[in-house]
């Protein structure tokens, strides 16, 4: 009988405590801990949520043990006890008997982020212990995104004469060049709200800037307001989905039959939609295809939208890129739409009869995805932990990760353009180069004379009249 993990942890209790993870010759795959046992231990049901080598561990765990102890302190040292003594496989933390990994926010007028192992007591404002480096280093990711400060050393600091490259793709405040103490206290508030979990408003806050941006026609500070949500939601929900390791951990060929059994339709090639725009603006779309032997990526494809009159809305949307992609190959069996009834119904009338199946969210997003099959029936019962499911939920990442690459690209693009253009002997050549060199047109509009004149194959006289561009001086 194909036992479901959830199965296997029904009876786990709601108590701090410590698991252990065995395969089926009943070694001892991995040892975690709790604040509640069940709760963490749900969080396995879903795999593409997890670390890359939890991903692999999961599909080997066939039995689940624990023990309950007081409090969740005592439930950390219980794990690191056994870990050093048992030394689990897929436990890729504390067997060289160092510590977790922290963060912490140093004392100053300009506090520095630090990552370290060691004693709480060697630092102050120490955030964690956090699961594994990659974690640690996503969450510095995100306050740099977010708020700006700096990770360089005091001596490195002190000795800046211009900002570092940080500054230019918009990751540090540089209090080294731009020492404003008060905008700088008030990105550390920030930060240790997130830090401590309480990110919320600060979400809150960056829409309501995302949406004046974009009242006001301007949408790169629209764009970048976007991007920090983006990263700030992503390390809230514990990271980006690994869309990569999907192909390691999923039998495609045996899933596919699946899927084709169970929609009663032979499967070799079956593409996937998804569409992206910034309120209404550079509005595109894209398809990803698979099939027995995974993504095929030569069946790919993206789309610029050629009706102006439906940008913005995601149905109409849906519905030109469709039928464009049925009109112009490649041949698809079966047709994969991200959304609710109004998405399936658009795409069925476009797709000139490929039967079409949609993944929705129901009430609770992000896991509690069903399904609209090909007949309109709605279908709720598949469980997550499947490898259909997890199929299922890969194909429609990769299309949404492509969509919104995409969607970038094009952004960037468009944003170079509208203001670039604008300069006498710019051209693409050069326009690339800068983009390259500073990684914004808004690190370029900031940039001073000497850090144009870097720019490798712009030249002194293009750089000159970028600066008079920009800075409105006679040069």
């Amino acid at each position: 009988m194909d036992i479901q993990f959830s199965d296997l942890i029904a009876n786990a209790p709601h108590a701090p405590g410590v698991y252990k993870m065995y395969d089926a010759e009943n070694n001892l795959l991995y040892v975690g801990k709790a604040r509640d046992l069940s709760n963490r231990l749900n969080q396995y049901i879903d795999i593409p949520k997890l670390e890359l080598h939890k991903q692999v561990m999961r599909t080997l765990v066939t039995h689940v043990e624990w023990e309950t102890v007081a409090t969740e302190s005592d439930a950390l040292i219980r794990e690191q006890e056994l870990i050093k003594t048992l030394k689990p496989k897929y436990n890729i933390m504390l067997t060289d008997g160092k510590m977790y990994p922290m963060l912490a926010l140093t004392t100053g007028e300009f506090p520095r982020l630090l990552k370290f192992r060691g004693k709480i007591s060697q630092r102050r404002d120490v955030y964690g212990p956090y699961p594994s480096v990659s974690a640690l280093n996503e969450t510095i990711k995100t306050i740099q995104k977010v708020c700006g400060l700096r990770t360089c050393t005091d001596t490195f600091m002190r000795n800046r004469a211009r900002p570092c490259l940080l500054h230019q793709i918009g990751r540090c405040m540089a209090p080294c060049c731009n020492p404003d103490t008060q905008k700088y206290a008030e990105s550390v508030r920030i930060a240790r709200k997130i830090l401590t979990g309480d990110s919320r408003p600060i979400i809150n806050d960056l829409t309501q800037q995302m949406q004046q941006f974009s009242d006001s026609n301007d949408f790169e500070s629209a764009a970048i307001m976007r991007d920090k949500i983006i990263a700030l939601t992503h390390t809230s929900n514990r990271g980006k989905r690994q869309n990569n390791a999907y192909s390691a951990i999923l039998d495609w060929d045996k899933n596919v039959s699946d899927l084709e059994q169970w929609l009663g339709i032979k499967i070799e090639r079956a593409g996937v939609f998804d569409n992206s725009h910034l309120f209404g603006t550079m509005p595109v779309g894209a398809m990803i295809t698979f099939g027995h032997d995974g993504f095929d990526k030569s069946g790919y494809r993206h789309f610029k939208l050629n009706d102006k009159s439906r940008a913005g809305n995601d149905i109409a949307m849906m519905s030109e890129f469709v039928r464009r992609a049925v009109e112009r190959g490649p041949k698809l069996d079966l047709i994969i739409v991200d959304g609710g009834p109004a998405q399936w119904n658009i795409a069925n009338r476009a797709s000139n009869g490929i039967p079409v199946f949609g993944v929705t969210k129901g009430v609770v997003r992000d896991g509690d995805e069903h399904f609209i099959l090909p007949d309109g029936s709605i279908f709720h019962d598949l469980p997550k932990d499947s490898p259909l499911f997890l199929m299922l939920r890969a194909v429609r990442d990769e299309a949404h990760r492509f969509v919104i690459t995409y969607h970038r690209t094009t952004r960037a693009k468009k944003m170079t353009a509208s203001v670039l253009d604008e300069i006498d002997g710019i051209g693409p050549t050069r326009k690339r180069a800068l983009m390259q060199h500073f990684g914004s047109v808004r690190a370029i509009m900031d940039a001073d004379l000497s850090a144009l004149k870097h720019v490798p194959g712009l030249g002194k006289s293009a750089a000159e009249k970028i600066y008079a561009h920009f800075h409105s001086e006679v040069l």
